[in-house]
């Protein structure tokens, strides 16, 4: 009889150590859900202008919802600036976002003058610029590869060259 009892008591805690493991799992997978961050074109500086064209920085704020860390293993966006098409930039070394946290991101982007006629114009003479923005980000996760789609419009500030 003591036998059939531990028997029992061992069938018993086997079956418990189960639920507890499947209900672990289920904790475990729902606390790595994956929330997409947010991107946002804080400011647009100019570095440099040239009889061919010019350079700026894309200054982003990259926020990460999730409770864990993001690496982002590419990020590609092309640019619209009032109406006018500026071009593409592509940052392909790995960024690192922190759990529950902002981070900077400077992209750099090249133009030339050929084919931005009004935007250049206000480029230059704006404090305030209309922007599109379409592009992706790729992110290695603990889950798994996302690409996550970026789309946005708006009005970012121009900061002027540096004197």
């Amino acid at each position: 009889m003591l036998r059939d009892m531990r028997q029992l008591a061992r069938g018993l805690f086997g079956i418990l150590s189960l639920v507890v493991a499947f209900g672990a799992c289920a904790t475990f997978k729902n606390a790595l859900q994956f929330q997409k961050p947010d991107v946002e074109l804080q400011e647009i500086n100019v570095t440099g202008l040239g009889l061919q064209g010019g350079t700026m920085d894309l200054v982003f704020d990259v926020y990460n919802p999730n409770d864990y860390r993001l690496r982002s293993t590419r990020l590609e966006v092309a640019l619209e600036l009032a109406g006018t098409d500026f071009g593409d930039a592509l940052i392909d070394k790995p960024l690192d976002f922190s759990p529950v946290n902002h981070s900077r991101v400077v992209m750099p982007v090249r133009f030339t003058w050929a084919g931005v006629g009004a935007a250049a114009r206000s480029l230059l003479e704006s404090q305030e610029l209309p922007y599109g923005l379409t592009g992706a980000v790729l992110l290695d996760t603990p889950i798994g590869e996302r690409r996550v789609q970026l789309s946005s419009k708006g009005k970012v500030p121009l900061r002027k060259l540096v004197k």
